[in-house]
C-alpha cells in the first residue's frame, strides 16, 4: 500500500471471528517473517483495524492514525524525510485459537507534498521577463516539497527522482525556458538548410534567446471565469436595443434559446442557438435510448426590448407514423417499451423591427417504441407583422442567407427561370439524379456520374456533358435583388458565359480516350452589401460567370475488360464572392511613399537602420552599442577619405 488506508474483504460467516492486526511480523536477526498468531489487537503503533460485518462478508479496513507532512524546524510528530514510513503488516483472523485467514501488506508511503507551514508576507521582486525567464522551473509549484514529475525542482532527492525519471515534463513546463531556436548555427531543427545559412546565421549563448519574454506578456491581470451564461447587451437603465440578422435569440435566463439544428459536419447538435431572421428546416434521426428533451416550452423569450413574451404553444397528435418511422427492427413482444416523444416542433416567429412580437410553437406527439428510428423534424419560420395570409411581405428588398437565387429567362415570352445544381441520389447516376436551387450566400459542390461506353465518339461525348451541365442553367440573368421586376431590366444582370475549350486533338483512332471534355461547371457570383434596411444589410448580385474546367476521360478497365462501360464524373460547384460596395479610393504618391518606410508593410525597415544606436535598443548597454557606432563611423569616414584623389597624391609625396 501507498496511502494511509486500505481495504480488503473477508468471505464467510464473521459470527465469532477475532480479527487482529501485528506491526513488524519481521525477525529483526534472521529477517524472516514471524509465525502468526491470535494473540494481536486492533490497534498496533500508528495504525487502526476496523471490521464492517455483513452478510457472508466483511470489510476489513486498515488505517494510519498519524500525519503525513514533512517536519518543518522545530517540529515533531512528522516526516523526517520524504520517505515518511516503510513497515510491514499482518492482519490475522482467528476463531478462538485456529487462524482462518492472513494478509500481509507492505507498506511505503510518501510524505504529502502539500505546504501547510507559515508563508511570509514579503513581497516577491519580479525579475524583468525581458532580460531573464520568469521562472527557470515553471513545474515547481509547492514549496518546501517535492513537485512529482518535475524534474528540475530542486527539493527532489535523487531517490525521489528515480521514481518518475522518465516521464518528466517536457517543455517549458518542465523547465527547458530557453528552447534552441532555427537561427542558432548549431541548431539542426531546420529540415532544410540554405546553402546561406552558416555564414547568417547566429552564434550566441541561449541565455540571450529571442524566446525571453514570449511565454509571459508581464502584465497583472485578473482572471476571467468562463461562464456558459449569456449576459444582456445590457447595463442596468439601459434598455435591450433588439435583434439584427444573425443574433442569436436570449431567454429570460439570459441564456440562448436552442433548438436541434444540423452542424457543419451533417450531425444534428441539440443546443444549437436559434439566429434572428434565419428560418431553418432540419430532420434528425434518434431512437428510444438516444432520445433527450429540448428546451421547455415555458421559457420565456426576450422580445428585444428588455420584455419576455411567453410561447404559445399547441400539441397535437400523430396520426400517421409511417412519415417519421424509417426502421422498425422485430423484438419480442414482452421486450418492447414505448414512450410517448416529440415528433416535430414548428416554430412561427412574429417580427417587427428589431423585436419579436410574439412566438407561436404547434409540438406533434407519438409513442415511439424499441427499435424504431425516429426521424424528427424542427423548423424554425420568422414572419413580418405586415404578412398577408401568412406571405411575408419583402420589406428587405436584397437578399437573405439561404434564399433561393433569383433567376430570368428574358429572352423567351416566360421569363421564369432557374439556377440549380445536383442533388444526387440512389447510385448517383445523373439519369436519376434530381436538381435543388442554388441558396444565396452558400457555396455548394455537388455532381453525378455519367455512364459512358468504350466506343463512345468524343465530339458526341463533349457535347451530351455539355448539354447536362447546361440543364441546370435555364436563365440569361440573374436577379441584382429578391424582389426583382420581371418587366425591368435594370433589376437584372447578365449572365457571363464561358464557352468549354474545343479542342480538334485526335486520338490516332484510339477507343477510350477522349481529351477536353467539360466535365466541371463553375459558377460565381459576385456580391456586396449596398445599403442596410432596418439594421439588416441589403446584399445585392452583382455580376454572374459561368465557366468550365475540362478533363481527360480515358476509359478504366475492369477486371477481365468485360464490362464495356465505364464512368465519369461531372461536378457543378457554385461560389458566391462579396466584394466592397464602391471600389476603394486609388492610392496617392504621398501614401506609396509612405508605404516605402513603413515597417509594418515591408521587410525592409529603412527607419530603423540606425536602431541600435538609439535608447530603445535594449541588447547590450547603450555605451557599447555608441563606440561601436562611433567606430563604424570613423571606418567610413577613413574608406571615404583614402578613395579621394588627392589622398593619393598626398601618400605618393
Amino acid at each position: 500500500m501507498s496511502g494511509p488506508r486500505v481495504n480488503s474483504f473477508f468471505l464467510g460467516n464473521s459470527s465469532g471471528v477475532n480479527f487482529s492486526i501485528i506491526l513488524s511480523p519481521r525477525d529483526a536477526e534472521t529477517g524472516k517473517l514471524q509465525l502468526a498468531n491470535c494473540s494481536g489487537s486492533k490497534r498496533a503503533g500508528d495504525w487502526n483495524l476496523d471490521v464492517t460485518p455483513g452478510v457472508n462478508i466483511s470489510k476489513v479496513t486498515v488505517s494510519l492514525s498519524r500525519t503525513l507532512e514533512l517536519c518543518l524546524p522545530n517540529a515533531t510528530e512528522c516526516c523526517p524525510s520524504p520517505l515518511c514510513m516503510v513497515e510491514t503488516l499482518q492482519v490475522s483472523a482467528c476463531h478462538g485459537s485456529v487462524m482462518l485467514a492472513q494478509l500481509l501488506i507492505q507498506a511505503e508511503i510518501f510524505a504529502n507534498s502539500s505546504f501547510a507551514g507559515n508563508v511570509s508576507e514579503n513581497a516577491t521582486v519580479m525579475p524583468n521577463q525581458a532580460f531573464k525567464p520568469l521562472g527557470s522551473c515553471p513545474c515547481n509549484l509547492t514549496a518546501g516539497a517535492c513537485d512529482i514529475r518535475c524534474c528540475c525542482d530542486q527539493e527532489c532527492t535523487p531517490d525521489l527522482q528515480q521514481l518518475f525519471s522518465g516521464s518528466c515534463f517536457p517543455g517549458v513546463f518542465g523547465g527547458d525556458v530557453n528552447p534552441p531556436y532555427d537561427q542558432l548555427c548549431s541548431s539542426q531543427s531546420m529540415e532544410y538548410t540554405p546553402e546561406w545559412f552558416p555564414f547568417l546565421c547566429v552564434q550566441s549563448s541561449l541565455d540571450n534567446t529571442p524566446f525571453l519574454g514570449y511565454f509571459y506578456h508581464g502584465s497583472v491581470s485578473t482572471p476571467k471565469v468562463p461562464s456558459f451564461t449569456i449576459p444582456l447587451q445590457t447595463s442596468p437603465g439601459k434598455p435591450f436595443t433588439g435583434y439584427r440578422e444573425g443574433d442569436p435569440i436570449i431567454t429570460e435566463e439570459d441564456e440562448y434559446f436552442t433548438v436541434p439544428q444540423q452542424s457543419m459536419a451533417g450531425q444534428c447538435v441539440g443546443n444549437a442557438p436559434v439566429a434572428y431572421l434565419h428560418n431553418f428546416d432540419v430532420k434528425c434521426p434518434t431512437n428510444l435510448e438516444s432520445y433527450k428533451e429540448g428546451l421547455p416550452h415555458d421559457v420565456r423569450i426576450n422580445s428585444g426590448t428588455a420584455d419576455f413574451i411567453q410561447q404559445s404553444v399547441v400539441y397535437r397528435a400523430i396520426t400517421d407514423k409511417g412519415k417519421f418511422i424509417s426502421e422498425n427492427e422485430d423484438l419480442l413482444a414482452a421486450e418492447v417499451r414505448c414512450q410517448n416523444v416529440t415528433f416535430a416542433e414548428h416554430y412561427k416567429f412574429i417580427w417587427k423591427d428589431m423585436n419579436i412580437e410574439q412566438v407561436n410553437v404547434t409540438v406533434f406527439l407519438g409513442s415511439l417504441c424499441d427499435g424504431e428510428i425516429l426521424t424528427q423534424r424542427f423548423t424554425v419560420e420568422f414572419l413580418s407583422l405586415n404578412s398577408t395570409h401568412g406571405e411575408e411581405l419583402f420589406e428587405n428588398p436584397g437578399y437573405e442567407a439561404g434564399k433561393p437565387v433569383k433567376a430570368a429567362n428574358l429572352n423567351a415570352s416566360d421569363p421564369l427561370g432557374s439556377l440549380n445544381i445536383w442533388q444526387p441520389a440512389g447510385r448517383g447516376l445523373c439519369a436519376s439524379a434530381t436538381d435543388r436551387p442554388v441558396l444565396f450566400g452558400v457555396d455548394s459542390y455537388s455532381g453525378c456520374i455519367l455512364e459512358v461506353d468504350i466506343n463512345e465518339d468524343c465530339s458526341f461525348l463533349r457535347g451530351n456533358v455539355t448539354e447536362k451541365l447546361n440543364s441546370l442553367i435555364q436563365a440569361t440573368h440573374i436577379g441584382k435583388r429578391d424582389n426583382s421586376s420581371y418587366t425591368d431590366l435594370n433589376d437584372w444582370v447578365e449572365i457571363i458565359r464561358l464557352d468549354p475549350f474545343s479542342s480538334n486533338v485526335s486520338t490516332g483512332g484510339l477507343k477510350g480516350i477522349c481529351p477536353d471534355i467539360p466535365a466541371n461547371l463553375n459558377i460565381r457570383l459576385i456580391f456586396a452589401k449596398v445599403g442596410a434596411v432596418q439594421g439588416i444589410p441589403l446584399q445585392e448580385i452583382l455580376a454572374v460567370q459561368i465557366s468550365y474546367s475540362t478533363v481527360l476521360w480515358q476509359f478504366q478497365c475492369g477486371l477481365g475488360c468485360r464490362n464495356t462501360l465505364s464512368f465519369l464524373p461531372i461536378t457543378a460547384s457554385v461560389q458566391f464572392i462579396e466584394v466592397p460596395a464602391q471600389p476603394p479610393p486609388p492610392v496617392t504618391r504621398y501614401q506609396k511613399i509612405y508605404a516605402e518606410f513603413d515597417c509594418n508593410q515591408n521587410e525592409v525597415c529603412w527607419p530603423q537602420l540606425l536602431y541600435p544606436l538609439t535608447r530603445f535598443y535594449t541588447g547590450e548597454p547603450y555605451s557599447q552599442c555608441l563606440a561601436k557606432g562611433l567606430f563604424l563611423a570613423f571606418l567610413v569616414l577613413l574608406a571615404t577619405l583614402m578613395s579621394n584623389p588627392w589622398f593619393s597624391k598626398l601618400w605618393s609625396r
